[in-house]
């Protein structure tokens, strides 16, 4: 695992992911993968990135409404989507959540917009991450509320963390998610307590993806390890051997537990 990133820790078609989810879970890492680049990545100007994520939303709203909509731009993306929304009932609403963040982030990134507070933080994050988690628990028939709110507090938990851990690399193009008067300590010191009340969420997944889910939420807070260990404002921390052995035996831990 690498270090957490906004989808570098998505179980794309991995070993402990179950045979019959990976072509969903591909599905829908390759339309939040596709949009995050758009959003980030290259040297577009502000103005293209947003008309290609609306162009994304408006392809991905004529497919659900017509089934023989097919994209002329985007059909790489949206047709193996497209196929698992119509097999699984995947929330749309969820997938145009991260478009909207995504979009975010262009204006933000455009006009050097600072986060007001964490507030505002958290509201991002609903958008930005916990779609995703949310997205997992579908495909898993997990849908109570306390699996939900679990899973809400991870991914808002990761969200923070990959903030926290890029300050170097965010704040020189104009990312500025760290708000002016927040204290650096104290936000790792918050991060951490999302992840701790989420990771009761590891005993509600059942076989290979809670086990997937318990090194997701081990690397999350040994990152926040590193990270206070890091001046972040000047380097990236990064995972190593030692630690993904830690990461492994917290896992083992944390289901011996159970």
């Amino acid at each position: 695992m690498s270090t957490v990133g906004h989808y570098e820790n998505f179980p794309v078609a991995s070993l402990v992911c179950s045979p019959h989810l990976r072509k969903p879970i591909v599905a829908i890492y390759h339309f939040a993968r596709t949009a995050d680049d758009i959003a980030d990545e290259g040297d577009a100007l502000a103005a293209e990135r947003l008309d290609s994520l609306q162009s994304i939303r408006r392809d991905l709203l004529a497919m659900c409404t017509d089934a023989d909509f097919v994209s002329a731009r985007w059909s790489h993306v949206l047709n193996p989507l497209h196929k698992q929304i119509q097999d699984l009932a995947l929330p749309v609403q969820l997938l145009l959540d991260l478009l909207d963040a995504f979009e975010q982030d262009v204006v933000y990134t455009r006009d050097r917009r600072r986060y007001t507070g964490r507030a505002e933080l958290l509201d991002y994050c609903t958008r930005s991450a916990n779609p995703i988690g949310r997205l997992l628990l579908h495909l898993y028939s997990i849908h109570s509320t306390q699996a939900l709110a679990h899973s809400d507090a991870v991914c808002s938990s990761l969200q923070l963390i990959n903030f926290w851990q890029d300050l170097s690399v965010d704040i020189p193009r104009g990312r500025l998610y760290l708000p002016a008067d927040a204290v650096l300590r104290e936000e790792i010191a918050f991060a951490r307590q999302l992840m701790e009340q989420g990771a009761a969420l590891v005993h509600q997944v059942p076989g290979r993806a809670g086990w997937e889910l318990r090194l997701v939420v081990q690397g999350g807070l040994r990152i926040l390890d590193k990270i206070e260990a890091t001046d972040t404002l000047r380097e990236r921390p990064r995972l190593h051997a030692l630690d993904k052995v830690i990461m492994l035996l917290r896992s083992l831990w944390m289901r011996a537990s159970d």
